[in-house]
């Protein structure tokens, strides 16, 4: 059965979402650096009024945490908006569909239809280059896969399911290119390792030797690109 997330007198626009493991041995409070989600590990038997206490105890330093936290901004004509690692400014123009220029993102005209275009744009980019990406690497591994989804996830950056399909949140064409191709390196790397073992972070060097540097770019930049609203 699953519990209700628990709201804290001290946070009430927080929710603590609970998560019973039979390996837990004591309680362990985690906030989400991608999304902010608040999860709260407790063992298999343990009591709910034990939760909500040692969560209460915790209370100045959930407000601490999610205080750094990137807060949502939703870019408008003459903001700037991330793409493969750039800063493109959003400028309006008589064109029919959005279009690079440089350092500018051309769009055209109309506050009220900039959000759901901007996100169409970036959804089509990134499926590009996350299927050229994927075909690369699951060459390079002789695996095939069987096909690609793009997602607007909040908890992770992609996913391989055991069937091969693989999915990927199409915010990560806001990244660096060579973090968009980690991504789906570690995916692919999957179909070989259905694990994050040893055996598995060896065939994600083999397809992406930096990938440390950039695994730790999105846990640096990730939550910043998931801040940005373009759409309700």
């Amino acid at each position: 059965m699953t519990e209700s997330p628990l709201i804290l007198p001290d946070l009430p626009g927080v929710a603590v979402h609970l998560r019973r493991s039979a390996r837990a041995r004591r309680f362990s409070l985690r906030v989400s650096r991608i999304d902010g989600a608040v999860t709260l590990t407790l063992p298999a038997r343990a009591r709910l009024a034990e939760a909500v206490a040692f969560a209460a105890a915790q209370s100045d330093w959930l407000r601490g945490t999610l205080s750094q936290l990137p807060a949502p901004s939703r870019p408008g004509f003459g903001d700037t908006l991330p793409f493969e690692g750039a800063a493109l400014r959003i400028e309006a123009a008589s064109l029919r569909a959005p279009k690079r220029e440089g350092d500018r993102l051309l769009v055209p005209a109309g506050e009220d239809r900039l959000g759901a275009r901007l996100e169409i744009f970036l959804r089509h980019c990134a499926r590009i280059r996350l299927q050229a990406a994927t075909e690369t690497h699951a060459k390079t591994l002789g695996r095939p896969f069987k096909r690609i989804t793009l997602r607007d996830t909040r908890s992770r950056w992609g996913s391989c399911a055991p069937d091969g399909s693989l999915s990927y949140s199409w915010r990560l064409i806001m990244a660096p290119p060579e973090v968009l191709d980690y991504v789906a390196a570690h995916e692919v790397a999957h179909l070989v390792e259905m694990n994050h073992s040893a055996a598995f972070w060896a065939v994600v060097a083999r397809l992406c030797p930096d990938y440390a540097r950039h695994r730790a770019w999105l846990k640096q930049n990730g939550a910043a690109l998931q801040a940005i609203r373009l759409t309700d």
